[in-house]
């Protein structure tokens, strides 16, 4: 089932529209500057107010605030509330309003920025070699992560567009990946990125497949195995690119994130090549509405290290030759409620973990599923669902929803 680790592709140089893009992002950081009062200017234009009295108003508690964030922009911005600096009674209502009125685009960017820009354009982030750095954000804890999500243990949108619960939504997701798979009984299905095992051990056992799962996660390999005991599942510690068998059915669902722009080729190849002629694939990702980027540089360093965000035209360029896309469905405020749902459940159980995780680990998981939360309610965002087929189906395909 498994190969030896292949070498990673060479980086590609910065790309011109990259070059003009930075130019001209370097040209409005030297040209520009902000102090503290113009900043409070931006944020009264999008209705907020340092130190005001309403839920979204930040309320300060170290004057060099102001000069931290204007010198080391969102990464100042999120390690001065893990540190306590600054507090506000609703982090999801604050950046929602940033992000609807745009105010970090109003603020010149600050100089390590282009140092990030260039390197992830040149640098291959994601290679083979660091595949597993991914795995510590997974491995935090399996009773953790249990006392935040559903029964099931899945950590990606849940589907509530009939659902009242968390439990209900990623019920109601899983079956709908398994509905548009169009699983069949005997059938052999790979989970590229599975987690703790749910949405396998939910497939063999409601639909009768077989199946095999790969994560970077050593802590997920072994719940995973514990969860589909005694189930026809194999789960294996190991990066995509080790994948050999064939499947009749594939799925990936909040893995992509990880694989970067300079591998989305590579994956849909290794896709391709272990899809059966009749199979289909699903891809299960967040998404982003213009040219792809990196996620957040604090998300970046507390929480997805080198994890980034796909666009449009880069999975179309990825699939070209290879995939027929048969459907894409996008849906956004469903991450909102999700990650809202996981934010009450943290709080609810934190008086439980307290004595393993400090406060400032409490602070900034609270940081990073408010924040996120906000960027889909605001439309940064989006959710996608996309199926693939290796060309002509039989029987043709029918988009379920």
């Amino acid at each position: 089932m498994l190969k030896t680790r292949i070498k990673a592709r060479s980086p590609s140089v910065l790309s011109p529209s990259s070059q003009a893009t930075m130019s001209r992002m370097f040209h409005r950081a030297l040209t520009h500057s902000v102090d503290s009062h113009e900043v409070e200017a931006l944020l009264a234009s999008a209705g907020v107010v340092i130190n005001g009295s309403r839920p979204w108003d930040p309320v300060l508690h170290n004057h060099h605030f102001f000069h931290r964030v204007l010198r080391h922009g969102s990464l100042g911005l999120g390690e001065s509330y893990m540190e306590g600096w600054w507090d506000c009674g609703a982090l999801d209502q604050f950046f929602e309003r940033l992000i609807r009125y745009q105010i970090p685009r109003k603020i010149p960017l600050y100089p390590s920025f282009f140092l990030d820009l260039v390197v992830s354009d040149l640098v291959n982030r994601q290679a083979a070699s660091r595949a597993f750095l991914i795995g510590r954000h997974y491995d935090l804890g399996n009773d953790f992560f249990a006392m935040m999500l559903d029964r099931r243990m899945i950590y990606s949108c849940g589907y509530w567009r009939h659902a009242d619960s968390l439990e209900q939504a990623q019920d109601d997701k899983l079956d709908l990946i398994c509905r548009k798979l169009n699983l069949k009984a005997g059938e052999r299905l790979l989970d590229i990125g599975c987690g703790w095992g749910g949405l396998l051990k939910f497939a063999a056992r409601r639909y009768g497949v077989s199946g095999v799962g790969i994560t970077v996660s050593r802590a997920q390999a072994e719940a995973a195995r514990q969860t589909c005991k005694g189930l026809p599942v194999e789960i294996y510690l190991a990066d995509y690119r080790e994948l050999r068998s064939a499947f009749d059915k594939i799925v990936s669902v909040g893995m992509f994130e990880h694989v970067g722009q300079k591998n989305y080729r590579t994956y849909i190849e290794i896709i391709q090549r272990c899809l059966r002629d009749d199979g289909l694939c699903l891809l299960h990702t967040i998404g982003s509405r213009v040219r792809g980027y990196g996620f957040d540089p604090w998300i970046n360093r507390y929480i997805f290290p080198d994890a980034r965000i796909p666009s449009v035209p880069e999975i179309v360029r990825a699939c070209r030759g290879l995939l027929t896309i048969r459907d894409w469905h996008q849906w956004n405020e469903d991450y909102d409620r999700t990650l809202m749902a996981w934010h009450e459940r943290f709080l609810q159980g934190w008086p439980d973990l307290a004595g393993r995780y400090d406060r400032t680990f409490f602070r900034m998981w609270r940081y990073y599923l408010l924040s996120c939360a906000a960027s889909f309610r605001a439309g940064q965002n989006c959710v996608w669902q996309i199926v693939f087929s290796k060309g002509g189906l039989p029987d043709g395909y029918q988009p379920v929803r």
